[in-house]
Formats: C-alpha cells, structure tokens, sequence
C-alpha cells in the first residue's frame, strides 16, 4: 500500500500544502492497503503455493534443482510446518507439525544450493511479556529498538545500488556483503524493498494481474502489501532472521474517518525478531506514494515503518491477532476504529500527541477545542470544510491551541497541517483529519475575514522581534472603543500596523489613522480608537530598518467592541517628517470643535521651535519636564497644522500633523 494525501492551501495567502501519499498511506490523507490474503485458519493471510508447485509438495520435473528441499512457513499462532520435498521417484513427502509448547527447534531457512552459507533460522516464538510496549506511547522515540541511522548511510546506499534480479538467493546474499549484524541485515534487505519494488496499481484495481508470490515480485519489481511482506518475510529467512508476515485492518487508501472494519484483513505487514525482541515494519508504506486516483507510483522513502514503535504503529495497523499488536494493554476494535489517525507526517514534524484523541468531534454550545502536543517550534494552520476563516488558532512553545466555532450545523471535515519553523518553504503537510459534527451555531463568533491564522503573539512574534506583549491573548474585548498595546521590540526593526473590519466602509488607508504609534526607546505603544462598535483585525507588519525592501505580515489580533455607541474619529494625519521618537498626548482626535480653545501637548527632541497654524498662528513652548505645550483657537479655520522648525540654522519649518475642525 502506498501513503496517500490531499493537501489544499489552508491559509488566505502565501501558503502551499505539500500532497504526498505513502505508497502505503499519505500526509494528510490515507495509506493504500490491498485484500487478496488467504487465511490459513489462524488469523494470517498467506500467499498462494510457490509456482510450479502443486499443494501435494510435489515440484515441477522442469526445475533444476533434484536434491530434497525443505520449506518453513510459520503463523502468527506461533506453529510452524516443515514440508520436505523429495524429486520424482523418491520416497514420498513427509508433513510434520510442531507447536511451540514443544520448546524451541531449529529449522532449515528458505535457500537453495547457492546458500549453503547462510544460517538457519530458528523457529519464531510468539509475543511474550519482554516484547511488549506501554500504550498509549510514552513519547520516548518513534523507533521500538535504539538506531543511529548515521551508521546505516553507507549501507543504505549499497542497498540501493544493488541490481540483481536473479534468485532470491543470490539478492540476499549480494546483500550481506555488506551486512554483519542481524539488525544490518533487517536493515538492507528493506531498504533494498523499499527502492527497488513499486507498488502494483494496476494489479490493486485487477486482483487477476496481481503477482504477489516473492519470485514474481522480484522478477516484475512490483506488487501490492502481501507482495512486499511476503518478499520481505522470504529474504529473512534466506539471512537468518526471525521474520513473521502479519495481516489486518489498516487505515490505508480509501479510508474514511470513524469507518468501521469487518470481513477480510485488507494489509500485510512484517514483524522482525532483533536483539531478543519482535519489532513491526512495513516495507509497502516505506516504499512510496501514489496519486489521488491510485493509477500512479512514485518512490518516495519513509523512514518512519521501520522498526515503527508499536503504540505508533497501531494508529494505522490493526494485526488479525492482538498478540502482535506487541502493546501492553491492547487495543480493541472499537478503539481503533474510532481513535484518531496519525500518519507518519504527524510523527516526521516532531508532534507527539493531539487531543481529543477520537476522530469525531461534537460541539458544546457551538464551539469545540483541539490541541496538538510538539516538541520543536511548529507552525500549524487548518482548514474547516475549506476554509480557516471560523476558528481561532494560537500557537504555544509546546504545540498549539484551535478553538472551532461552525457557523452551520452538521457534519464537517477539519484538517491540521504544520510545517517546520526554520522551513525554508511556506508548505504545510495534513497531519491530522477530523470530523466535527455541530448541533448548534454560536453566531457572536463569526470573525472577520481579513483574520489570518494564527491569532495572537507567540513564540513566533517573538522571534519576528516582538517581544513581552501587553496582551499574550488573540483577542482583545473593549467596551469603550479604545484598546492599548504594548511590546518591546528587537534591533533593527521597522513595524506597520494596520486595522479591518468586514462593516466597515473605511479604506485602508484610512483605517490606519484609527491606530497611534507611539515609540519610547525599544518600547513601542499602539493606541487603537475604534470607528464604531463590531470586530476588527489588528494587523502587525515588519521590517529591518536596513531593509529597503516591503514589510510583511506578521500575526494579528481580534478586536470586540459590543457598544454601539462606539464611533471614536480618527488620530490626526502624519506626515512623512513625524518621526518615530515623537509622541502626542493631545489632542488625539483629529477632528476638532469649532471655535474652541484646544490644548496641545507633544513631546519630541531636537527640535528648536513648535508652530500651530490655525486662523492666526500659536507658538507651543517647551516646558520643564520637556514637553511642548500651548493652546490654540480654531475659530475662522476648517484646518489646523502643526509645524516644527528642526534646526534654528534653517529658516523652514515641516509639517507634522493636521487636524480637521468641525464646520458650524
């Protein structure tokens, strides 16, 4: 089976979603998985008689090889069944079963004559207490032996290197060359699997094109997951290796959230017998992806089925047999069906555990929360039936915080997808896929929507400079219309901020003259004075003030004013000479009462003289405390400026601000 996924752009701008679908599952959509097993009564599938060999044992005169052969195969009950083969004319098979209550007995390995070499393999023993792991998983590593997958690079590459197409013999032990130990054995023979076998995707849609028999596989280079498990399972036993070849549920292609399983197992998978433990792996889901309509393969190796971690592993495998789950306690039916699915994606980018841990979601009051667990800085985004646009996402040091609020009732797909911080690439990758089932709409939650996910300072904004916020929550509740916020910033850096509403019929231009930035050394203060009552987004951008070139989004806020008194005028207009240090305390509303006396207080430095320009012109002086203040008469004028005059040597003055006065 290959990894399958769907990823569609979750964010309104800037943003790809990587689509990548294991051969055997996909990053934000389902791994293929293929029925077609035969039972042998104890819960395994098992592939058809090798070829040109009846069920009696009896081997074709054609063959070559004339001495007595002997073929191993085991279930997953832990029996295993020595059939010896004599050629024509000799003395007749012999069948012996043997169980395990019996102890431990060596048995001959699949080889030929080229193999005399090889060890044999003892017979595999069932599960036992030291094989067992905790679940739920204990977030210790995604692997359920210690590898250093440094030291397998130069036999990673030999494997791939490896062309021989001969017998299975002669692969395996071309193989070996390069591998000593049983764990450097496990670890080319799947690497060799996994590069060298391409999903069969047109024997998935036909079952009679199938070949999954381990001498076909390796002559045609294709198959679907009994092809591969059985090829697998096969080279084992050539290199002397414990190797079992389970079969069950999986979550593969075609799987859709909160199914549930009945019939026939629909995968094949293995299990490896290393260092005195069993330890699962999946050779079809390491070997690549396929497209949305499974009719192509593409190669693309995933590490994370080898030696997978058993309380990882069955988020998507569920064995015929619990035994082989290897977990302590084991799951049941019914909790895997209804637990949530996390492809290896989810595990690759570092994340460790998301709640709730059921893939159907139901609302309370309108609204539900999802979490998700990380270990490195990660960004997130979503999608709720396509769009982000109900909902509120803030990213945490550990993981991050959505809150959905549905604006219809019934069912509806949400899908997470992350991507690493230090990604040069804006794409994010599905990592999770839910299903929320809304009873009630909350409609005060509609947001607007210019909101960009996520909401709110993090530890993202922090390393964009924007650090110790005054305000750590995304949203920011204000009766009287007037918020203010606060941040130290990092060095060398330039900050826009600007404010939108969906009821709002202010350009944007406009809308930034509702918002006053006041900077007091590498403090900055955004004083914000609503126009009238509803929901605003309060957007940051930056930029280094070396940089000449644009400045770019950063994170925003969410503004609720419920009075509908509310409907404070803009700040005063500011020209290009208003300098960053400057600071007004009043007046702060542009639009001034006609012939009224108004008081002006600035604060700015190295500046010799402050001018109001009005009817009659007022000159502000510079008090104690170092503030320019006076006051002025508005009457016979409909505009008012203030001008400085920044050095006594210039005969100039700029302007800095204006004012519009009320009209009788």
């Amino acid at each position: 089976m290959l990894y399958h996924g769907n990823g569609k752009d979750p964010r309104k701008e800037d943003v790809q979603f990587g689509s990548s679908k294991e051969s055997t599952g996909m990053g934000g959509s389902s791994r293929v998985c293929l029925s077609g097993l035969q039972d042998d009564g104890n819960g395994n599938g098992r592939p058809q008689p090798p070829p040109k060999r009846d069920l009696s044992g009896q081997q074709d005169p054609k063959e070559p090889h004339k001495q007595k052969q002997t073929v191993t195969s085991y279930t997953n009950e832990g029996t295993h069944v020595t059939v010896e083969i004599h050629p024509k004319g000799t003395s007749p098979q012999f069948f012996k079963k043997l169980s395990f209550g019996k102890g431990p007995r060596r048995v001959p390995s699949l080889r030929g004559q080229d193999n005399k070499a090889f060890e044999r393999t003892e017979a595999p023993r069932p599960p036992s207490t030291k094989d067992l792991h905790v679940y739920p998983w204990d977030k210790s590593s995604l692997k359920s032996l210690a590898v250093d997958l440094q030291k397998f690079e130069k036999l990673d590459a030999y494997a791939l290197k490896v062309n021989t197409k001969g017998s299975v013999e002669e692969l395996v032990q071309t193989l070996l060359k390069q591998a000593r130990t049983d764990l450097e054995k496990v670890r080319v023979i799947w690497m060799w699997i996994c590069h060298h076998i391409e999903y069969d995707v047109v024997g998935f849609h036909n079952k009679s094109l199938r070949l999954c028999k381990p001498t076909d596989v390796l002559r045609t280079g294709k198959s679907v997951c009994e092809g591969y498990a059985g090829l697998f399972q096969q080279m084992c036993s050539v290199a002397g290796i414990q190797c079992m070849k389970l079969s069950g549920y999986s979550k593969g292609y075609g799987y859709k959230i909160g199914q549930t399983f009945q019939g026939n197992s629909d995968h094949a998978w293995n299990a490896v017998y290393l260092d005195g433990r069993w330890h699962l792996l999946d050779s079809t889901w390491g070997s690549g992806t396929v497209d949305d309509a499974l009719t192509k393969f593409t190669f693309k190796y995933n590490e994370f089925y080898f030696l997978t971690h058993p309380a990882l592993f069955v988020n998507n495998h569920f064995p015929d047999n619990s035994n082989w789950q290897l977990l302590k306690p084991t799951l049941t039916l019914k909790q895997f069906e209804s637990n949530l699915q996390h492809n290896s994606d989810f595990y690759n980018l570092g994340l460790l555990a998301a709640h709730p841990q059921t893939a159907l979601i139901q609302t309370e009051n309108g609204t539900a929360t999802i979490s998700v667990e990380c270990r490195p800085s990660t960004l997130f985004t979503f999608k709720l039936e396509g769009t982000d646009e109900h909902g509120l996402l803030t990213l945490r040091k550990q993981g991050m915080k959505l809150e959905l609020y549905p604006q219809k009732t019934g069912r509806q797909e949400l899908q997470i997808f992350a991507r690493p911080s230090k990604s040069t690439e804006d794409v994010y990758t599905c990592v999770l896929e839910y299903i929320v089932e809304c009873k009630s709409v909350d409609k005060s939650r509609c947001f607007p929507k210019d909101l960009h996910q996520p909401v709110g300072p993090s530890w993202f904004t922090e390393k964009q400079g924007f650090l110790r916020p005054s305000h750590p929550d995304p949203i920011i509740h204000t009766n009287d219309g007037r918020c203010s916020l606060t941040f130290t910033l990092g060095k060398d850096i330039s900050i826009l901020a600007s404010l939108h509403a969906d009821s709002s019929s202010l350009s944007e231009e406009m809308s930034r003259q509702h918002i006053m930035q006041i900077h007091r050394g590498n403090q900055v203060e955004f004083k914000v004075h609503l126009p009238h009552a509803g929901s605003f987004v309060l957007k940051f951008f930056t930029k280094k003030k070396s940089d000449p070139g644009s400045y770019s989004f950063i994170f925003n806020y969410l503004i609720t004013c419920l009075n509908t008194e509310v409907k404070w005028p803009a700040f005063p207009l500011r020209y290009s000479k208003w300098a960053e240090g400057y600071e007004l305390l009043e007046p702060l509303s542009r639009l001034l009462p006609a012939n009224r006396n108004v008081q002006f207080k600035l604060k700015m430095q190295g500046i010799s003289k402050v001018l109001v320009q009005a009817g009659d012109t007022y000159t502000l002086t510079l008090s104690r405390d170092g503030f320019w203040e006076g006051t002025c008469n508005t009457a016979g004028c409909t505009e008012l400026f203030v001008m400085v005059h920044e050095n006594a040597n210039h005969s100039y003055y700029s302007h800095i601000l204006k004012y519009d006065v009320e009209t009788q």
